[in-house]
């Protein structure tokens, strides 16, 4: 097969290197009894800026797209930008109609469409939509249903983390039961510590504490917070990394176990633990910790047979060290910093790794099926 590496961004960072190496390894994480047809028709289950990003990329490639859209957003562009437009979640609530999974497959097979990309947000990180999708015979342009799950469970990625040999921050290996678990972890590690949503992010459930009295408020409000937020209240506690660098890598993987990274990005400004500012590449980042960061990223993508698109994140302490905190398994809104310092070597990257998967599906006498 072909293993990637790419060296090349604006600014001038290397070379592009191909390496040759022995063996292709199918990914043991794809969906099974799913033909892999080629793909002609592409429905964005998303709305707005993202949307219309697909449909350009779709049409680009020659392929076919379809927008669907709630009552309230008859109007809106990405309405406009697609070859075939249809109504979903009648009679629901904006956001409840892109969340209306079973009403987004009839209108997929109602319109021989062969994948649906899930954009960001709504259904992007959901393993039942993406389960859904292989279930009614349609590529999920994203990870295995199994993988979204695993890399949605913070505590099992953390768990996958480790079996990775990837660092991560001191903290319980599961959700704790009771408060009591959180006062012993802070007896033994020292304050400050964090309390982390198991379930969700964005900030939500999250609560750092300094002090020993305020550990039973501060557990209380992230459990509620957590509660409301994502419907489980199950939390983690972690050591809190002071005045840390934020930094997460670009990934991406095919069904064949390959995984490349496109280097990183710095997103330490932030606000209320929500990212404001996006760098990339990260100013004055010692280049031994790149390579880490980079070489942890794809190692981590490879223990669970990571699939497409997805950012592995960590923070960096004052002293250099790295530790993982979560993988985003999904495309993000900074995906499109990335493309602006890899400009159009994104593209020739995604031809060769199709190159090689074809190239496998021949040697399986399968043909040309993608």
């Amino acid at each position: 097969m072909l293993l990637l590496r790419l060296g090349v961004v604006r600014g001038g960072r290397g070379l592009l290197e191909l390496q040759r190496v022995c063996h292709l390894h199918r990914s043991a994480h794809t969906a099974p009894n799913l033909e892999y047809k080629p793909i002609k028709k592409v429905l964005v289950a998303n709305r707005g800026e993202i949307a219309i990003r697909v449909f350009r990329a779709c049409t680009e490639l020659g392929i076919r797209t379809v927008a669907v859209y709630s009552e309230q957003d008859t109007g809106q562009m990405h309405r406009q930008k697609a070859d075939e437009a249809y109504l979903i979640g009648k009679g629901l609530a904006p956001v409840a109609a892109y969340l209306d999974i079973p009403d987004i497959i009839r209108v997929a097979k109602a319109n021989d469409v062969d994948a649906i990309h899930p954009g960001y947000g709504f259904l992007s990180e959901r393993s039942d939509f993406a389960q859904a999708c292989v279930d009614a015979g349609i590529r999920f342009i994203g990870p295995a249903p199994e993988v979204v799950r695993k890399m949605g469970d913070k505590v099992e990625a953390r768990a996958i983390a480790i079996r990775a040999g990837v660092p991560v921050v001191p903290g319980t290996d599961g959700p704790i039961p009771s408060l009591k678990e959180a006062q012993d972890f802070a007896k033994t590690y020292g304050f400050p510590v964090i309390f982390k949503a198991a379930y969700g992010g964005g900030g939500r459930g999250m609560r750092v504490v300094r002090k020993f009295e305020e550990l039973e408020e501060n557990y209380e409000r992230a459990y509620s917070e957590a509660l409301t937020a994502f419907g489980n209240g199950a939390l983690f506690v972690e050591k809190f990394i002071e005045k840390p660098r934020h930094i997460e890598v670009q990934i991406l993987g095919d069904k064949y176990g390959n995984v490349i990274h496109l280097y990183e990005r710095d997103c330490s400004i932030q606000r209320r633990h929500q990212k404001v500012v996006e760098i990339a590449p990260a100013a004055q980042l010692d280049p031994h910790l790149r390579d880490r960061l980079t070489s942890d990223s794809v190692n981590l993508a490879k223990q669970v047979g990571y699939e497409n698109a997805g950012t592995v994140e960590f923070l960096v302490d004052k002293t250099g060290k790295h530790y993982f905190i979560e993988v985003n398994s999904r495309l993000q809104v900074e995906h499109t910093v990335t493309e602006e310092i890899t400009d159009g070597f994104v593209v020739l990257i995604a031809g060769l790794m199709k190159t090689v998967a074809q190239t496998q599906l021949r040697q399986e006498g399968r043909g040309q099926q993608l």
